[in-house]
């Protein structure tokens, strides 16, 4: 077991390594160019948050083989963990806090100051907007655990008489107890009334990590649901809305001469509200069309793309026609096999958390087949299974972005990623991944067994006052679960359909 052990902490500090450089990687190859040699403090805090967001999303697995070093003990206290997971668990969600309300906000309102301030005024700007959310946040955060920080434990009261110790011990389906009474054990015999309700006040860090997992949960469910079907489904329509062949010269004459005119609307939008900026009327409207604006010049960007790929030019055009066939092939295949992903988590989601009692264990017992052939197996699949879901996150923020009004999208796109973007998707991903976390560990119950984390997003918030409710009666699995099949029958509808050209770009008025 001490081999095991030493092993298994010589994996975590590897992994903590090859998830900062991997980071590091993204980073350098997704940000825009105007953002190369400068905007370091926000560069930082997106290479640590997603370091942080990976990290506790692998601390699952890692919690499961650390449980698994002690199996053979007698009970849980008998053996030695190797790592301290309940005090990294609490530590690295309250990092996720604070990244989350008061250091990515500040580097937001940092980095999108207005830039012909200087740097002193745009930090006490951004300091300023830090320092409020602060308070706000403490003040609620005070309030609702001295009003509601406690958790209700239903408790059933049982006892037995006592009998003599007998010379020897004969058990069998008639006899279950010891005495020759009732053939029943007294203890289960107790009526209704010995239930009751024992009452805890929760840690002020446990009764954190509740507050910020339901904020995460309500935007897991909403993005997460239509995600967990756009994302495969996504691909496979954008195959089949593919490109079929090259078109003539003159066709791409007539659309690039399209989108220039719409190229030049754009530039006279833009134009007008660096005017209405400069004069000091940023209300509501200007807002609006600004996010407008910003949808106009995404969907603009990906037309380009759209003609780039239909009309390849230059020494290699046919190279490059070739590596587009390619590229929607892989689509193809990724679709397919997220899609069977995507239908694997929710017949798991309905059979073993919506039906009670579960009707099978599904992927649990996946997992745990797949650890008896080889010991990674089963946890590398549980992480994977785990990572999707973050995937599913961001593709449906996209998605829903992409067609309300009032969502701000911030896409990522490979060398053209500013840092307000990077800072936005890293903020989404760490409150979703402890919503991801507890929503794993509730899926994977029967797996991930007498871990930390269960005692932690199992237990004890699932019995907070107020909260519990909402586990009670599944609210999120429900949600997730009806977001997900209105986005199937969407895209069943909708999603074969190629996109009509957009008509003339106008601001609102």
């Amino acid at each position: 077991m001490g081999d095991f052990n030493l092993a298994l902490v010589i994996v975590a500090i590897v992994v903590c390594i090859l998830v900062f450089i991997f980071n590091v990687y993204l980073l350098i190859n997704y940000q825009h160019p105007d953002d190369a040699n400068q905007a370091y403090f926000p560069k930082f805090v997106v290479v640590f948050g997603l370091s942080i967001a990976a990290i506790s999303i692998l601390m699952l697995p890692a919690d499961v083989a650390n449980r698994q070093a002690c199996q053979h003990a007698i009970y849980n206290g008998a053996c030695n963990l190797t790592l301290p997971m309940k005090q990294l668990w609490l530590a690295i969600y309250i990092v996720d806090a604070i990244l989350v309300f008061f250091v990515i906000p500040f580097a937001m309102f940092y980095y999108e100051g207005d830039q012909d301030k200087t740097i002193a005024k745009r930090l006490k700007s951004a300091m300023c907007w830090v320092l409020v959310t602060a308070i706000v946040c403490a003040l609620l955060l005070g309030i609702l655990y001295g009003l509601a920080g406690k958790a209700d434990f239903t408790v059933r009261h049982l006892s037995s008489t006592t009998t003599s110790f007998p010379n020897s011990f004969d058990f069998n389906n008639g006899q279950q107890c010891i005495g020759n009474g009732a053939r029943q054990c007294s203890a289960y015999s107790a009526n209704a009334s010995s239930e009751t309700t024992w009452t805890m006040r929760a840690t002020f860090p446990e009764y954190v990590v509740a507050l910020a997992t339901i904020v995460g949960s309500v935007l897991f469910t909403i993005f997460g649901g239509v995600g967990i079907a756009c994302l495969p489904l996504g691909l496979i329509f954008s195959f089949i809305r593919r490109p079929k062949a090259v078109i003539t010269r003159s066709q791409y004459i007539k659309e690039a001469t399209e989108l220039g005119k719409k190229a030049k609307e754009l530039k006279k939008a833009t134009d007008a509200l660096h005017q209405e900026e400069r004069s000091g009327s940023k209300g509501r409207k200007w807002r609006k069309n600004v996010k407008a604006v910003e949808k106009e010049v995404l969907l603009l960007e990906d037309d380009v793309k759209a003609l780039e790929e239909m009309y390849p030019q230059g020494e290699k055009a046919e190279t490059a026609w070739a590596m587009t066939v390619l590229g929607y092939l892989a689509k193809l295949i990724l679709g397919v096999l997220g899609l069977i992903v995507s239908v694997a988590w929710v017949a798991h989601i309905v059979i073993y958390l919506l039906i009670d009692p579960p009707l099978s264990s599904f992927l649990n017992e996946v997992f745990i087949k797949l650890d008896d052939i080889w010991g990674l197996l089963g946890t590398a699949a549980f992480a994977f299974f785990c990572f999707y879901l973050l995937l599913a996150v961001i593709a449906g923020a996209m998605m829903i972005g992409l067609r309300l009004v009032f969502v701000t999208i911030h896409p990522m796109k490979w060398g053209a990623t500013l840092m307000n973007s990077f800072l936005f998707n890293v903020g989404l991903i760490l409150l979703c991944s402890i919503s991801v976390i507890q929503f794993c560990t509730t899926a994977f119950a029967y797996y991930a067994q007498a871990t930390a984390a269960q005692e932690i997003f199992g237990h004890n918030l699932q019995s907070l006052r107020g909260i519990k409710y909402l586990y009670k009666y599944n609210v999120f699995q429900i949600g997730f679960i009806v977001l997900a099949g209105l986005t199937f029958v969407y895209y069943a509808a909708f999603g074969w359909r190629r996109k009509k050209p957009s008509g003339r770009f106008q601001l609102s008025s």
